[in-house]
């Protein structure tokens, strides 16, 4: 039963928490954690290049110090790839990339070769795919190397080329055959014109640049938002070669955002809200039970980190359950999305109220106090107007440098709900048993909820069992918890669970067993009193085992209801059964042991006679064999019918038939076989000497 009282607290605690506004936390240990247990090489290597690309990228992110070292297999698997005339431009760019990290030793002739085929790839090029990964290629040889070759001559063609599959909403199509737009594809083409601008011989037209900005703000005017305030990309349709969910397709698009505006000159008047609303989905996936999800997130946080746009700050609440009675400060952190230190700011406590009471304010416009050894921001004390219970607090964000304006992104107001617990006072508890007509107190007992109690009350079908006792918080007022139950359990283990109400401060329960005899199924005897009292706020939730009624009920007519059959216990159906103890029939009384030795006396006679006999007759060995051979196999012979002889001994003393039958099978092979030699050799001696 406790487990089922600490279950149902944690699931109140749970539908409390969804019910508030959600609190986004940065990126942190679980994370780093998780990455290790995510990514886990097989012998030293990686299932392929680009689960390697996205295992480096992502420990590169977390910096993750003590990672699997997979540099070997790596490097040697895309120096294959890199040399290798057969590979398309994708496999070259997923080498590459994993090259960019690693940073293999690779022979500059293997560039060279290389460039020439992604040059004539880009020039040949007829779908976004073909134009993403070749001169994603050539813009990640010439971050790589020194060479002043890699350039595309006809940088604005290849642009207007890549332009031309653009839509009208910001999607953009993946070839001029292919009807369907996507917003993934989106992404993808953003990262390759702002390749062709790095790779450009001469300065782009400002005015093709301009036209991409205006497709990014009508892609964005395209954001899907949930209540919670974060932003997300989804595609619209399904039938796309890259078709995939809301987390993919919004990295896609971060990516491609991000690396856009690295190259563009100017601003990108872009709302911060949806910036800051991308980061809060990112975050809010919590950590993604998939590599490829994993590493979506977490690339698209960084690039989130490093844009140009604008840098989300997150505010979080390491804890959102404050105690009274420890004298708990509440904290508060900002950091960006990666968790680094924010720049200097204010945090200012809007206005904080109860759930109960929005449009009354228990805290206004105070500013937080920062601490700089934690780096944390923390509210120094709580109006004696607050009590147990839930909470809304909103937080503003000041940045002090009006520079760091136009680089971060805080957001208005946030919203977060706190659980302030505290002890509950619990007073004034009494159970007693009254009579049904009058309502006078027949019996009546005194109770400590918060001790033990061992209360015996006798009770017939026209009386009524009344318990009341009293909840207060810490600053006095009524407390209603969340539940407030009273169980009546038979001795046959039949439950009775009544709800118990309040009227003001008093809670109060009476049950008339005259009106519950049915629903008590007429079961006179012993019932168990059990009282649970709980709350997510109330840090003294209790269990408590009152004692037990003794109920005198009247016999159930014949139509009357039956118990339900009780539920069995699956330990004791599928637990192991009790010890099964063999009791063995009792050894019958032996003989006396003077009856004993004369039998024995009486079964070796006719051995002793047999011994006589020998000695009588003499033994003739005459026929013994002489030679070595015959003589071992005679030996033999001899021990073999011993050791036959010795086996009978050892059945009657310790073996048992079957181990005594596998050895006697073994020794009637050998006793056939150096019997039948002997034999023979007799035989043949014997023959010698009659015809001689």
């Amino acid at each position: 039963m406790a487990r089922s009282l600490a279950g149902f607290l944690v699931l109140v605690l749970a539908i409390s928490i969804c019910e508030a506004a959600s609190i986004f936390q940065p990126i942190s240990d679980s994370h780093r954690s998780a990455a290790l247990v995510l990514f886990k090489p097989v012998d030293g290597s990686f299932a392929s290049l680009e689960e390697t690309y996205e295992a480096l990228r992502t420990f590169e992110i977390l910096g993750i110090i003590k990672k699997p070292d997979v540099s070997t297999a790596a490097c040697g698997t895309m120096s294959k790839v890199l040399s290798s005339s057969s590979s398309t431009p994708k496999d070259l760019f997923v080498a590459l990339r994993v090259n960019s990290i690693l940073k293999c030793k690779i022979n500059a002739e293997v560039f060279e070769g290389i460039i020439s085929r992604l040059q004539a790839a880009v020039s040949g090029a007829s779908s976004l795919l073909d134009f993403y990964y070749s001169i994603g290629s050539l813009g990640l040889i010439k971050d790589r190397t020194s060479n002043t070759d890699v350039h595309l001559s006809d940088a604005e063609g290849i642009f207007r080329s890549i332009k031309a599959l653009s839509q009208s909403d910001g999607r953009w199509r993946y070839s001029s055959n292919n009807p369907e737009s996507s917003t993934f594809a989106a992404g993808i083409a953003l990262e390759a014109l702002a390749r062709i601008v790095s790779l450009a011989s001469s300065e782009v037209d400002q005015s093709m640049i301009g036209t991409v900005k205006n497709d990014i703000l009508k892609l964005f005017d395209s954001i899907e938002k949930y209540d919670d305030g974060a932003f997300y990309f989804d595609e619209k349709v399904v039938n796309v070669p890259e078709h995939s969910g809301p987390l993919s397709t919004s990295s896609s698009v971060v990516r491609g955002l991000t690396a856009f505006t690295t190259v563009a000159s100017g601003s990108l008047n872009l709302p911060g809200d949806k910036i800051l609303g991308l980061a809060k989905f990112f975050l809010g996936i919590g950590i993604p039970g998939d590599a490829k999800d994993f590493f979506n997130q977490i690339d698209s946080l960084a690039c989130l980190e490093s844009n140009r746009v604008s840098i989300p700050l997150i505010l979080s609440v390491p804890s959102t359950v404050v105690s009274l009675a420890k004298k708990e400060n509440l904290m508060v952190k900002v950091n960006t999305v990666l968790g680094s230190k924010a720049p200097p700011l204010t945090v200012k406590l809007v206005r904080a109220y109860s759930t109960s009471s929005k449009d009354t304010s228990i805290i206004e416009n105070k500013e937080l106090s920062f601490d700089t050894e934690r780096v944390v921001y923390f509210l120094d004390a709580l109006p004696d107007s607050v009590d147990v219970g839930s909470y809304i607090f909103v937080f503003k964000v000041v940045l002090h440098d009006f520079e760091h304006k136009d680089v971060y992104i805080t957001g208005t107001l946030t919203h977060v709900q706190i659980f302030m617990t505290g002890l509950i006072k619990i007073g004034n508890a009494e159970i007693a048993v009254l009579d049904n007509d009058l309502g006078s107190i027949e019996t009546q007992r005194k109770l400590d909820l918060a001790g033990e109690n061992a209360v015996s009350l006798p009770a017939n079908h026209l009386q009524k069992l009344r318990l009341s006792f009293q909840l207060t918080t810490p600053r006095g007022s009524a407390f209603k918890p969340h539940q407030a139950f009273l169980k009546l359990r038979h001795e046959t283990k039949v439950e009775h669970i009544f709800l118990v109400g309040n009227s003001g401060k008093k809670f109060e329960i009476t049950l008339d067993f005259l009106g519950l005899v049915e629903k008590l199924f007429y079961l006179s005897g012993k019932y168990d009193i059990q009282l649970t009292v709980g709350d997510v706020v109330m840090e003294n939730s209790l269990l408590s085992d009152i004692g037990y009624v003794e109920l005198d009920l009247p016999e159930a007519p014949e139509k009357a209801p039956r118990p339900p059959p009780q539920a069995v216990d699956p330990y004791s159906r599928y637990g192991p059964k009790a010890e099964i103890s063999h009791i063995f029939r009792a050894p019958e009384k032996r003989p006396p042991k003077e009856l004993s030795l004369t039998f024995l006396g009486l079964i070796l006679f006719p051995f002793i006679g047999f011994l006589i006999g020998l000695l009588r007759l003499g033994v003739n060995l005459k026929n013994f064999p002489t030679s070595s051979v015959p003589a071992t196999f005679a030996i033999l012979f001899h021990v073999g019918i011993a050791a036959v002889l010795l086996l009978y001994v050892l059945f009657w003393l310790k073996l048992d038939l079957f181990t005594t039958l596998k050895t006697l099978s073994f020794l009637g092979v050998f006793l056939m076989f150096v019997g039948h030699r002997i034999l023979s050799h007799l035989a043949s001696a014997s023959s010698k000497l009659k015809s001689a």
